[in-house]
């Protein structure tokens, strides 16, 4: 059986090796690498996460496959807003800032439209799953025509 580590780390090389492409269940799927550290480990965390584009911004979802937990990375998002993203073949700086109210109804409902599963998760929790703006910062943030490919 493999374990989800085993199976993140198939999926990053293959987004490194194909510029963002990745075959298998997110064949076609928006997908970045969201590099986080670790609150109380320190430990440094690559992640690959489905994104919708929105006005050069890129929002991930913390669904955690309908956990009543929110992900780790969630909360290391929030307590440490400044990170690191790789979208196609470009590395950008981000912020991290939580989106609320109807600005994050709307982004959810999007996202659920483009892939139902979105729609299962929350389905199966009683959590709100959070949505979250990685919003690209400084120069080279317009380095990638990936957040231009969907508007919203």
């Amino acid at each position: 059986m493999t374990g989800k580590p085993d199976l993140n780390a198939r999926i990053i090389h293959e987004f490194r090796a194909n510029k963002g492409g990745v075959g298998g269940g997110f064949s076609g799927a928006p997908l970045l690498l969201l590099h986080t550290v670790g609150t109380r480990s320190g430990r440094s965390r690559v992640n690959p996460m489905m994104y919708l584009a929105d006005r050069g911004r890129f929002l991930v979802f913390a669904s955690k496959a309908s956990s009543d937990r929110n992900p780790d990375r969630y909360h290391n998002r929030l307590a440490r807003p400044e990170a690191r993203i790789e979208v196609g073949d470009a590395i950008l700086a981000v912020r991290a800032v939580k989106l609320r109210g109807t600005e994050r109804d709307t982004a959810f409902a999007e996202q659920a439209r483009r892939y139902p599963g979105f729609a299962g998760y929350q389905s199966k929790t009683e959590r709100v799953i959070p949505v979250i703006a990685l919003i690209p910062l400084g120069e080279g943030a317009e380095s990638t025509d990936q957040a231009e490919r969907t508007p919203s």
